[in-house]
């Protein structure tokens, strides 16, 4: 089976082609539009999604300690039943 690949062939002492050129240039001026475009890195304009939401209290930790609890049992369950 022959498949015909339509390919560039560039040797490294060559410059850049006009393609590749004009292909950096569009992705640099993307980036600067892109990079000028907000202030925000995620691009929310507003907090509503914020609304309506609290901070952890500072009784959190012990949510924590009580999972990590409640796995541990069930480990060890798990260890004593397949004795």
């Amino acid at each position: 089976m022959y498949t015909r690949v339509m390919s560039i062939f560039v040797r490294q002492d060559e410059q850049r082609t006009q393609l590749q050129e004009r292909i950096a240039a569009e992705l640099r001026e993307r980036s600067k539009q892109n990079a000028s475009s907000g202030d925000l890195p995620d691009g929310v304009n507003d907090s509503q999604y914020m609304k309506g939401t609290k901070q952890t209290s500072s009784l959190g930790w012990l949510w924590i300690l009580v999972g990590l609890a409640v796995v541990g049992v069930i480990i060890w369950l798990t260890i004593i039943s397949a004795k």
